[in-house]
């Protein structure tokens, strides 16, 4: 199934700016006031739950710890992916501190929750400076089994080839750049893929063959797609992530600073397909350089009962 109505989400204990991911994340903003970054962290991500749990989806969350200090372990959804078939992959990440993360509890949880049949570790890469970055890195259309990723110092094809060998997913890689040029960090600023609707930024494509070949997997795959422009990527419009509530009702998750970017008609576009959910986490944005999509992580695990 495309989507899923579990995801388990970080409580951060000492979020801030990351200086190890600084320099390819161009959407963080240093913060001068540590905790008041941290107070305000935390009543966005509060917010957050109680918005998706009335909603009728089940948040799993983790606590963070202070120590060690991973000032971005609120975006789990780099670290780690789950699989319907029980599959669990770890991934290589370019941030040291990052991956420090993969210590703070959440595979305990995982494994006393649900059903892992098999992990799959890549993060040994990082010993090579490969790197894949969850799905971040990629944008995952389960169904057909296509990972989409865009080339950056964070996305690498040998990882790439590795998990699409090992979880019989089918690349689909291209280039994507921002405003000015340089590579989008991960993909999934730039583009969401629900069970009908795709959500894309096709102006970051800057080579006309690899726009045309992105949109013709959507199209042939059944997705029905929303061009976005980069004033709407600079607002996190692309970092949406569609999920379902218990009675299966499609919901699409963003920002208020994507939701206010769209258009009336982009925004009657997405409710033809799905109910938006929209969560205020203005300073988790502007600090961290992640949004809605990045502070979930998806679970497709069987249930261990």
């Amino acid at each position: 199934m495309q989507t899923t109505n579990t995801v388990l989400m970080i409580r951060p204990a000492r979020f801030g700016f990351n200086p190890d991911t600084a320099a390819s994340n161009r959407f963080q903003r240093p913060d001068t006031d540590p905790a008041l970054t941290q107070r305000m962290a935390l009543e966005e991500f509060d917010g957050y739950v109680d918005t998706l749990q009335r909603q009728g989806v089940e948040v799993l969350v983790v606590e963070d710890t202070p120590a060690p200090h991973t000032p971005d372990s609120i975006f789990p959804n780099n670290w780690w992916s789950t699989h319907a078939d029980g599959s669990l992959v770890l991934y290589p990440m370019e941030g040291e501190n990052r991956r420090l993360e993969r210590s703070k509890g959440v595979l305990k949880v995982l494994a006393g929750r649900f059903s892992v049949e098999r992990t799959i570790d890549l993060s040994h890469l990082e010993q090579h400076q490969v790197f894949l970055e969850g799905t971040g890195s990629m944008v995952l259309d389960r169904v057909n089994q296509i990972s989409y990723a865009c080339h950056s110092n964070r996305t690498h094809e040998d990882a790439l080839r590795e998990f699409a060998d090992q979880l019989g997913y089918k690349l689909h890689v291209f280039h994507a750049v921002d405003r000015q040029g340089a590579p989008i960090y991960h993909c999934n600023v730039m583009m969401s893929v629900g069970r009908t609707l795709a959500v894309v930024c096709l102006d970051a494509l800057p080579l006309l063959t690899e726009r045309e070949a992105l949109l013709k997997s959507l199209q042939a795959t059944g997705k029905d797609v929303l061009a976005l422009d980069f004033d709407q990527l600079e607002g996190f419009a692309g970092n949406m992530l569609e999920v379902h509530n218990r009675q299966g009702e499609a919901l699409l998750v963003m920002s208020r600073s994507a939701w206010r970017s769209l258009r009336d008609e982009q925004r009657q576009h997405i409710e033809r397909h799905c109910r938006p959910v929209v969560v205020s986490i203005d300073h988790i944005e502007r600090i961290g350089g992640g949004s809605a999509r990045c502070m979930l992580a998806e679970v497709h695990l069987p249930s261990a009962h």
